[in-house]
């Protein structure tokens, strides 16, 4: 074979794989689109029966309890996705950042009267596999970036009433800087904060509630935005 012969060989193996890539590429969108129509096309009942299940495990529910009646005078709400109480920018893909804690839930949201987040609280199984941890770990990492507290109890040594007491303490304090320190050391029957705190702590909330910037992200903001997660997304954290 002539030099020109295999130089008009090689030329012509090079034009068919270019135009064996462009037609892959042109029909990957099309499979992708199709799908996309398939998934479309069925129907939110009849292809994903639903059933009804219990929203709290037992040891929420006792965590739950202990919470509630250790601090009477605040709100506690269970099992609430973390896309409901923070804001993210929109300038990545919101899809990527839901599917990897947006649709995690809080166990446990301590809150004052005007419903702002005091301190999450993070229930861990008796036995956890290496995904789970670091799955906690990562939301833990994202609530303490926003600046919300992180209390993690162990669902086998649920904290006692005082000890809630305790541990709430200095984040109440935190809230209500310049006002002495609330007393939670009575393991009795007395009011958690004095009452007078307690009154200037609902005031606090009530005024906070009239920012609309505090106001918790509604179920339908990011409608407008990529709604699918991205794959191929390496390095998660």
């Amino acid at each position: 074979m002539s030099v020109t012969d295999s130089t008009s060989a090689v030329a012509l193996a090079a034009a068919l794989i270019l135009l064996l890539t462009i037609v892959l590429m042109r029909r990957k969108p099309e499979r992708s689109t199709s799908r996309s129509k398939r998934a479309d096309s069925l129907d939110t009942v009849a292809s994903w029966q639903p059933e009804a299940s219990r929203v709290l495990t037992a040891a929420e529910r006792k965590a739950f309890e202990i919470t509630r009646k250790a601090l009477p005078g605040l709100m506690v709400l269970a099992q609430v996705p973390l896309a409901r109480f923070l804001r993210v920018p929109t300038r990545h893909s919101y899809g990527v950042w839901l599917s990897r804690v947006g649709n995690l839930n809080a166990d446990l949201l301590v809150c004052d009267a005007a419903s702002q987040v005091l301190a999450v609280i993070d229930i861990r199984p008796s036995q956890q596999s290496e995904r789970g941890r670091q799955r906690h770990e990562r939301m833990s990492r994202v609530m303490r970036a926003a600046g919300i507290n992180v209390l993690t109890w162990h669902e086998q040594h649920l904290p006692s009433l005082s000890e809630v007491r305790a541990q709430m303490a200095p984040l109440l304090a935190d809230g209500t800087a310049g006002r002495s320190t609330p007393s939670f050391a009575s393991t009795g029957s007395a009011p958690l904060i004095p009452v007078a705190e307690m009154e200037e702590i609902v005031a606090q909330g009530d005024a906070a509630a009239q920012d609309l910037m505090l106001e918790p992200v509604p179920s339908t903001l990011f409608d407008e935005f990529d709604p699918l997660p991205a794959t191929g997304t390496g390095g998660r954290h």
